[in-house]
């Protein structure tokens, strides 16, 4: 057995031999060696393209989000406010010849059982998808209001702006169509801001007997979200931004923006922020609000609108209002009205008509367009009595 083994396999070296042979017996074609080795394989299809969306939908799949949301009196009372009080766009809460909700997210499969479980199919479609990439039945080529709910962290966040623009192009009736919110202002202050920093910088340098204060770091490279008292205010708000949303243009969202701040404190302070906050108008005529317009601020304690919408022609809810500690505790998680903060890695040491002047760059980051980059330019004139500016500081902030 081990014979003819032996003889199989000498014949396979025998014949491979004669290949050999062969193959080094004829010409190299060097050229076109070359050629096949630079061929691309069937791997090499170049860079996939960016996806800024996906990760930023599927995160509109959760109930949190929603939750949160929802129970922000702030902006869901003025909704319900401004669709309730404005019969000529609305007629009634559910009088409309129909509503089209559109969501690009899964949370559009939820959407759809609620209107099933609140007996208002014939009265709203949910369509799933990108508002750019939707349509509308082949029977309706525009819609006589839009109303979007698209602000983010410093407005402009998350970048949903563009998309309601181009919804707005597409499907908003050219004359006499609603926009709604109409107009924002994106306001901007000082910030006396010492608990802010505490919380954020001083935490870290003495954790359980530990120096950590390198985590700290990167704070003053992130615009940090959270909630600034009157109180922290450290001058009157300047007006930074003012967007018409009927007019402008998903190009105009970049911008660059000078600022004079001028401290109100009462006795020499140090100035550890700037801070960052918006305000939303809601105009049925698309007609611009003059700067002179006071803004109606919902206080703390105030019975909302929302808590008693009635929907579905269901009788209107048993509500129990206190402004007991108990329930001030419990409905202060409910308000999510944030404002953006940019710590000062150098605080500004103000008095009464101390003068900061400067210079606000906004854009849709590079790496991504859901985020955004923020430069700072500032310098401080100590009163409008004297000449003297100091250095130009800048700061780089991401928002996301």
């Amino acid at each position: 057995m081990k014979q003819g083994a032996d003889l199989i396999s000498q014949r396979y070296i025998f014949i491979w031999a004669l290949k050999y042979r062969s193959l080094v017996g004829q010409q190299f074609d060097a050229e076109r060696f070359a050629e096949i080795i630079n061929e691309p394989g069937p791997s090499s299809t170049g860079p996939l393209p960016r996806d800024d969306d996906t990760h930023y939908f599927s995160s509109y799949c959760e109930n949190d989000i929603h939750a949160v949301m929802i129970q922000d009196k702030v902006r869901t009372s003025t909704y319900a406010s401004f669709i309730l009080t404005n019969p000529i766009p609305f007629r009634d809460a559910s009088g409309e010849k129909h509503v089209y909700a559109v969501d690009a997210s899964n949370i559009a499969e939820k959407a759809e059982q609620i209107v099933k479980a609140n007996g208002l199919e014939n009265v709203i479609t949910v369509i799933r998808g990108k508002v750019e990439e939707i349509s509308l039945p082949d029977d309706v080529e525009y819609v006589d209001i839009i109303v979007f709910e698209w602000m983010g962290y410093a407005l402009l966040y998350e970048s949903m702006l563009d998309s309601v623009l181009q919804a707005c192009d597409r499907f908003l009736k050219p004359e006499g169509g609603v926009m709604s919110p109409s107009q924002c202002r994106i306001m901007f202050g000082l910030c006396e801001g010492s608990e802010i920093l505490k919380e954020r910088v001083g935490f870290w340098s003495d954790v359980y007997g530990f120096d950590l204060s390198v985590m700290a770091n990167d704070v003053y490279e992130e615009a940090i979200v959270d909630v600034v008292g009157p109180d922290s205010m450290a001058s009157e708000p300047y007006l930074l931004k003012d967007l018409h949303l009927n007019d402008i243009t998903t190009h105009q969202l970049d911008f660059t923006s000078q600022f004079t701040l001028v401290s109100t404190t009462p006795k020499r302070t140090k100035i550890h922020a700037f801070v960052l906050y918006f305000d939303t108008f809601f105009m049925t005529t698309g007609e611009s609000v003059p700067p002179e317009v006071p803004v109606k601020v919902t206080k703390e304690g105030y019975v909302t609108l929302a808590e008693v919408w009635p929907v579905g022609g269901k009788a209107l809810p048993q509500r129990r209002a206190s402004t007991g500690p108990g329930i001030k505790q419990k409905e202060d998680k409910r308000v999510t009205s944030l404002q953006t903060i940019f710590l000062l890695r150098d605080p500004i040491h103000a008095e009464d008509g101390t003068i900061v002047t400067g210079s606000f760059y906004c854009k849709k980051s590079a790496t991504n367009s859901r985020e955004l980059d923020v430069e700072i330019h500032y310098s401080v004139r100590q009163n409008s009595e004297t000449t003297a500016v100091g250095e130009t500081v800048v700061q780089i902030y991401k928002v996301r």
